[in-house]
């Protein structure tokens, strides 16, 4: 599988932008090596153009999310446990944070490492809001791309090996933040409802 990865990231590789743009909209929703190793090694070859690749890579990344969300929808179940079937138990965990989280789920898997396409499939399974289900992806996937882009236009091969500390520390920190909102957003409902409940 490993070599199969190898042969797939070169051959969009060498097809540059248009490349770069079929790997990140299909790692969406399919099996093929993230398109981070990708944008990565073209950050670093033309730094000016980083923030271009980096849209390349969002609107890509969200279009395939948006073609995943179809085909859970539309394939169901089957099709999901035919995708992850050496996992078949990765859907209730996804929708164990469905439930906890909202739309938030979707962010921290566009944004994180946690596979992404995971998601875009179930969130059609499970009839996610599509408009929540779309911001959530693009913002998710842009805070990444563009994370990593920035990063290296800045400081370049310097720091390349510290990428991944760099997204994880982001990534605890925008998950901070969603937890404090949701706690402080389902505190106020709950506020809210035993007024509603006292005022009856």
């Amino acid at each position: 599988m490993h070599e199969i990865f190898i042969h797939m990231n070169n051959w969009f590789q060498a097809m540059g932008v248009q490349g770069l743009a079929i790997n990140s909209c299909v790692e969406s929703f399919f099996l093929v090596p993230p398109p981070d190793f990708l944008l990565i090694a073209m950050d670093l070859a033309k730094p000016e153009k980083a923030l271009y690749y980096a849209t390349v890579c969002t609107i890509a990344s969200a279009l395939g999310g948006v073609i995943g969300y179809f085909i859970g929808k539309f394939g169901g179940r089957p099709v999901f446990n035919f995708l992850f079937r050496k996992d078949r138990s990765k859907f209730d965990a996804v929708e164990a944070m469905y439930n906890k989280y909202g739309s938030f789920a979707v962010f921290f898997s566009a944004f994180t490492p946690i596979p992404y396409k995971v998601f875009t499939i179930a969130s059609g399974i499970l009839n996610m809001n599509f408009f929540k289900f779309f911001i959530a992806s693009f913002f998710g996937r842009g805070g990444r791309f563009f994370l990593v882009s920035l990063v290296l236009m800045f400081f370049g091969e310097a720091v390349k090996k510290y990428l991944e500390l760099v997204i994880l520390v982001v990534t605890v920190i925008i998950i901070i933040f969603c937890i404090v909102v949701y706690k402080k957003r389902h505190s106020l409902i709950k506020t809210k409802e035993n007024d509603n409940a006292n005022n009856k």
